[in-house]
């Protein structure tokens, strides 16, 4: 049984940056990591890949050759990476073995919530090559500083969740910049778990462009609140401790924390219940540590 992580979200939310760290963290707790780039767009790479869709397609010739933009370029790379799954796979089977996977995935939101290319090629993957994924879904904290912005990247985070139908976990990324994006209106907690969002509107209703339509936004805040399935947890990709606090919460939700072991039910179940030592790490201790106290305004 093979572990990895299939690294998803917006353009400029870190996913080749989270690649990378991820990538120099790994082998420091005794993992073998093996990169696949599956972004055509992603011409430069920080990290050595041992997997490059560039191999097979690259958009620039999809663009010239079918006079198509970035976004429908991106669409026709993930339906021809799925129609030759078949390359994906035989480049893969040599790293089963020893390898814990990373699949940098591209950062057109559509391909995750809208179109099923992704999700089959990931399905499909799962199905022959028996994987155990997480879905690491990576949201810029910037959003956070507006309340609009926020709503947006809770709406895609809760579209992402339900149609790829994995494990999933949503981060606020960059949290070491969170203060350089301006006050927040509340305690980051606030924004990690999604509490109370009607403690928004006041805030909504600031923004003449958002007063307008305040009603749409209201029923999607219902939508969010009543799927409760959203929430983040925060990630300094630069910090050994937060990435490793990551990487526990990953290992959780795929099963890689019981990889290996050869015991009882009852050794299953302690590692099952053991406690959740990094959850005052998720925002508390994130606050303390990057945003100062007259940065919150308590309105």
């Amino acid at each position: 049984m093979v572990f990895g992580q299939v690294v998803i979200g917006p353009p400029g939310s870190g996913k080749t940056t989270y690649c990378n760290g991820m990538s120099q963290f790994l082998p420091l707790i005794g993992r073998k990591v093996a990169v696949i780039n599956l972004d055509p767009a992603n011409d430069m790479l920080p990290y050595e890949c041992a997997v490059n869709i560039e191999d097979l397609i690259k958009l620039s010739d999809v663009m010239a050759e079918h006079s198509l933009g970035p976004n429908g370029g991106l669409v026709y790379c993930m339906d021809y990476l799925e129609k030759n799954i078949d390359w994906l796979q035989s480049k893969l089977e040599p790293l089963l073995k020893d390898h814990y996977l990373l699949f940098d995935f591209p950062g057109q939101v559509e391909l995750f919530f809208l179109h099923s290319n992704a999700k089959n090629v990931i399905m499909k993957l799962i199905k022959k090559l028996n994987l155990r994924l997480t879905a690491v879904h990576l949201v810029d904290a910037h959003l956070c500083s507006d309340p609009g912005k926020y709503i947006s990247a809770l709406l895609l985070s809760l579209s992402t969740m339900l149609h790829l139908e994995l494990p999933h976990i949503n981060v606020l990324s960059k949290i070491d910049l969170i203060e350089s994006y301006g006050r927040l209106a509340f305690n980051l907690d606030f924004y990690t778990d999604v509490q109370d969002l009607s403690y928004l509107e006041k805030h909504l209703d600031q923004d003449p462009r958002a007063a307008k339509y305040r009603k749409l936004t209201k029923e999607l805040c219902d939508v969010i609140e009543n799927f409760s399935l959203v929430n983040f947890t925060t990630l300094n990709i630069q910090d050994k401790e937060s990435v490793a606090n990551l990487v526990k919460l990953i290992d959780s939700s795929n099963g890689y924390i019981f990889a290996g072991i050869e015991a009882s039910a009852v050794e299953f179940s302690k590692i099952a219940v053991r406690p959740v030592d990094w959850e005052y790490y998720r925002a508390a201790e994130v606050q303390e540590k990057y945003m100062k106290d007259d940065e919150i305004a308590f309105d």
